[in-house]
């Protein structure tokens, strides 16, 4: 306990280039980057499949098969196989990042996909009957129905990477 207590009040466990805060920071910074690109994969995808209708048995299988993925042996294989390819610090960060995208889009997708698949039909046809267009509906009607579960997702993958992104560090 003494040794804790000395740990955490030291000056040089948080200063530096190896000190405590830059370690937060580097890793904060690794999970918004993988947060961002796994949103700009996730949402419009499951925008797209929610509100066209295509795809979403697909959707759900490739989903629900990206989740059953060891994400700590996909993190060493890709190390193992990109990382030789790559040289200094984007030898590690960049199989890192996009094993941690893998991880990060089923959620967001699954998010997206279900809140705008669970909008009522009445939303639908009431749209539709007030003259909007397929845009119109998606943005004005689908889109604010299905922001929980939106949301949701989003929160999921940001749990996910943020404890995964620990171990790639």
């Amino acid at each position: 306990m003494i040794g804790l207590w000395h740990w955490l009040t030291s000056p040089a466990t948080w200063s530096g280039s190896e000190g405590a805060w830059a370690l937060i920071s580097q890793h904060l910074g690794y999970s918004g980057v993988v947060m961002g690109l796994a949103a700009l994969i996730g949402i419009p995808l499951g925008l797209w499949v929610g509100h066209s209708g295509r795809g979403g048995s697909a959707v759900v299988n490739l989903v629900n098969g990206m989740r059953a993925l060891p994400t700590l042996g996909l993190l060493y294989a890709a190390v193992l196989v990109i990382g030789p390819r790559l040289s200094g610090s984007a030898a590690f960060q960049v199989p890192a990042i996009g094993v941690l995208v893998i991880l990060a889009v089923p959620p967001v997708l699954a998010g997206t996909y279900s809140g705008i698949d669970a909008v009522p039909p009445d939303a639908h046809d009431a749209a539709t009957g007030m003259g909007m267009t397929g845009w119109q509906r998606l943005w004005r009607v689908e889109v604010p129905c299905a922001l929980p579960l939106i949301l949701s997702g989003l929160r999921s993958a940001a749990l996910q990477v943020i404890a995964t992104a620990t171990l790639a560090a």
